[in-house]
């Protein structure tokens, strides 16, 4: 494995994140999709954990968090847990939300993927299925073995 390979991999999709980001208009803000997409994939969080990942303080995620309740694209709930606590789950608004931007970057995308050979785009869906696979492993808890 080339020891460039994950700088290079992060280098090109953060390239292709800005050219979508720059030829469209997205229904919400781009860190506000990131922050509703972060929420979908945990299914729900803690602002302070949503805040750890983001690498904000928990006030600036405070204030993200409570424009997305704002725009009713996420509910607070109380933490069964920790009566102190809450946590953010998306809404169904907030999953259209997030589907329409995610549909409208791609779409951004679509005309210079058009201009690829048949056999470029293939090679790019098999990536896809490589990454999502990546992304699962990455996300398995590992357990220890002695």
């Amino acid at each position: 494995m080339s020891p460039t390979l994950g700088a290079d991999l992060l280098s090109v999709v953060a390239r292709i994140n800005r050219l979508a980001n720059q030829r469209v208009r997205m229904p919400v803000p781009f860190a506000q999709a990131r922050l509703l997409s972060t929420i979908e994939d945990r299914g729900e969080a803690r602002i302070s954990d949503l805040a750890a990942l983001d690498h904000c303080s928990q006030p600036t995620m405070t204030t993200q968090v409570r424009r997305l309740e704002d725009a009713g694209l996420v509910t607070r709930t109380a933490d069964p847990h920790d009566a102190r606590a809450v946590l953010i789950r998306i809404t169904p608004e907030g999953v259209t939300a997030l589907r329409q931007a995610r549909a409208d970057r791609g779409a951004a995308i679509d005309p210079y993927l058009e201009r690829l050979s048949d056999a470029d785009r293939e090679c790019l869906t098999e990536a896809v299925d490589v990454l999502r696979r990546l992304i699962a492993d990455a996300s398995t808890p590992r357990t220890k073995t002695r």
